[in-house]
């Protein structure tokens, strides 16, 4: 799943080495971008966003999982960091 989400938000964004994706034991699934990419991975009214979830969440039903995907913006990476 991992492989996946990361493969897809890389694919969408100009600087690729400043994509971060990791996992939890909670099969929760955060997404860190430069902040100069956060549009193009949100999207329209987070239309981009919504589509990544929902390719996740067709994946995870397939394997009998569930998992939540959060896209930080630079606030929350603070507070992530700060924990």
């Amino acid at each position: 799943m991992l492989e996946l989400v990361k493969y897809i938000v890389t694919s969408l964004v100009d600087d690729k080495d400043a994509v971060i994706v990791k996992e939890d034991n909670n099969k929760r699934i955060t997404i860190e971008v430069a902040q100069s990419d956060m549009g193009k991975v949100i999207g329209r009214q987070g239309r981009i966003a919504k589509a990544i979830r929902t390719v996740a969440r067709s994946l995870a039903q397939k394997q009998g999982e569930r998992y939540t995907i959060d896209i930080l913006e630079d606030d929350e990476k603070a507070k992530e960091a700060a924990e």
